[in-house]
């Protein structure tokens, strides 16, 4: 085919084509405007100093990362240069955590300030502008020298597991404010205690001692919190007590009962006070106890003595206050032991209005704001289902400290009315209802005091032998509810019934009745001295005994009463029995009395 013809019939039909639309425009006219346009917008663009856009390359990765040199507290690296990086970042992590990181100019970089012996990971990326590479594959280098080795805590920081923290700075402490006191093991990082400061709204504190006091009954409907303790002996007596005390710009706090363990690292938190680390003491032995308050022995109280301690234990209790509620439960052959009888103190306050009844226990710990299911009771110290436990030189005092109200001081509850209690060189001291028991008791060479029906309660027998009876106001020294006629029930024995001095002459009985007749107003006082505070009458008729009738064996009698001189007391009423010398020996010695 002919070039020139072919040409001229395309062109042709173009004309026709631009003819059809209505233009009549020449193709190779067109063509040339067209260029001659583009290199006009080329040339004014170049006039005004205007590049075209060029889309610029990614910056490349820095490659042949290496440790360059190493001493025990810097760590040199250094890379290749990387085209167009104008500098590098960098970064250096210990176990994944970042420790140092910042930008060089140039390839390399020194990094100080690092712990020795220690390895950490490197890595770096290229920088331009607004540009930057990936980073680096992460390069693992490490510092010279010799890990140090931790020091021994200092003993000041190891303490018993129940020693009472004090970590300063009170002025710090605001309990109205939200916070906590919490406590972690530092192995396992669980808490293991809490103390919440929103529980502080449910207590009142004491002046007279700083004493948290429960401001509503407890009750077993009650929910738990933190302002609670749980003292823990075979089952749990839930109780009110004082977490936090405050002593000058001394911030002590005492922790919940079993909260730590033995041989353990742990830390304590105080919401705007501060933190402290500490360790406790190796486990002791569970039959030879010793107990001080200032964390000189086994253990600073003796609650966490009485849970520890397994049966045929001595816990030696050193001179002290020991600002505590107790339990134990369970036990056999306890002995608790004090240095003296005026320097070893036990002293908390309980009533009936903080915590109801005369105290119960549950099986299982009650979960924070759960019901607590059962009040562990307005005594200071109960027991429950323990045989032949020993109580020696020692003062236990319920401070409640107002003369209404039951406020046990002890409460020894013998589910079976035969376990043995021994109390010897003792004080008992309370207003109303200090003694409470069952089971078989002798109480020696101690002091017993209160006002009103402080020596009462259920037992078989129960023999107070060269004791000192002391009415602290007017009202009734013994309430009998001896289970059956036969027993022997409460038993003096050349005992001084004596008074403080406010107390009025004739205003105190020697016994009450509850007035129930299921159970014996069994009492007996044999060669007694009674002071001026016991009335002419000496029995509170009203209501009447159980039996009204005394007979040698049971009911209210009396044998050689006397007066401080030595003068026979006679004139007491007829509600209660004068024994013979005959009726009176099976009450006139220990063995006589209890038979061991």
């Amino acid at each position: 085919m002919d070039f020139a013809a072919g040409n001229s019939s395309v062109k042709h039909q173009i004309l026709q084509r631009n003819t059809r639309t209505g233009h009549n425009l020449d193709f190779a006219d067109t063509t040339m405007r067209t260029l001659r346009i583009l290199i006009l917008v080329a040339l004014t663009a170049i006039a005004c100093g205007k590049q075209p856009e060029v889309q610029p390359a990614e910056l490349g990765v820095p490659q042949n990362v290496k440790l360059h040199s190493a001493d025990e507290t810097s760590l040199t690296f250094q890379w290749d240069p990387v085209e167009g990086a104008t500098s590098y970042a960098w970064r250096l992590t210990e176990d994944g955590i970042l420790q140092k990181d910042g930008t060089v100019s140039k390839r390399n970089v020194n990094i100080t300030g690092l712990e020795k012996a220690t390895a950490y990971m490197f890595s770096v990326c290229a920088v331009s502008g607004d540009r930057t590479s990936a980073y680096s594959a992460e390069l693992e280098a490490k510092t010279t020298g010799e890990a140090d080795v931790p020091p021994e805590p200092d003993i000041k920081f190891r303490f018993c597991v129940d020693e009472p923290i004090d970590i300063g700075s009170a002025h710090l402490l605001d309990l109205n404010s939200p916070g906590y006191i919490k406590v972690t093991d530092l192995s396992s990082l669980q808490e293991v205690d809490l103390i919440d400061y929103a529980d502080f709204s449910t207590v009142t504190v004491r002046e007279s001692d700083g004493a948290m006091i429960p401001n509503a009954q407890i009750t077993a409907d009650t929910p738990f919190n933190t302002f609670m303790d749980a003292l823990h002996c075979g089952r749990y007596r839930v109780v009110h007590y004082t977490p936090i005390r405050i002593d000058g710009d001394n911030l002590v706090i005492k922790l919940h009962n079993e909260a730590l363990e033995f041989g353990k690292a742990y830390t304590v938190e105080v919401s705007g006070v501060g933190r402290r680390d500490f360790e406790t003491i190796a486990a002791p032995s569970k039959t030879d106890i010793r107990v001080a308050a200032d964390g000189s022995g086994d253990f600073c109280t003796i609650q966490r003595a009485l849970s520890y301690a397994a049966d045929g234990a001595t816990i030696s209790v050193a001179n002290g206050t020991y600002r505590e509620m107790l339990y134990m439960r369970d036990k056999k052959n306890i002995t608790i032991k004090g240095d003296s009888r005026d320097g070893v103190r036990i002293v908390y306050p309980n009533n009936e209005s903080y915590e109801s009844g005369s105290g119960a226990a549950s099986t299982s710990k009650p979960a924070l704001g759960a019901k607590i299911g059962a009040s562990g009771g307005r005594g200071l110290f109960l027991v429950e289902n323990c045989d032949n436990m020993i109580l020696e030189n020692l003062t236990i005092e319920n401070s409640f400290g107002e003369q209404k109200g039951q406020a046990e001081a002890i409460y020894f509850n013998s589910g079976n009315n035969t376990h043995r209690l021994t109390i010897e060189n003792c004080s008992l001291i309370s207003w109303q209802d200090t003694f409470l028991t069952k089971g078989r008791v002798w109480v020696h060479n101690s002091l017993i005091a209160g006002h009103c029906d402080y020596i009462w309660g259920y037992p078989e027998v129960c023999l107070f032998e060269d004791c000192e009876i002391c009415s602290r106001a007017a009202g009734y020294i013994v309430q009998a509810r001896v289970p059956k006629a036969s027993d022997k029930g409460f038993v003096f024995l050349n005992c001084q019934l004596t008074a403080e001095s406010t107390v009025a002459a004739g205003s105190v009985y020697l016994a009450r009745s509850a007035g129930q007749g299921e159970v014996f107003d069994n009492v007996v006082y044999v060669n007694c001295t009674m002071s001026p505070v016991i009335s002419p009458s000496g029995w509170y008729t009203t209501p009447a005994p159980n039996p009204s009738s005394p007979a040698d064996t049971s009911g209210w009698r009396e044998f050689g009463s006397k007066d401080a001189s030595g003068k026979a007391i006679t004139g007491h009423n007829a509600y209660g029995k004068v024994l013979t010398a005959a009726e009176a020996e099976p009450y006139s010695s220990k063995s006589a009395v209890l038979g061991w």
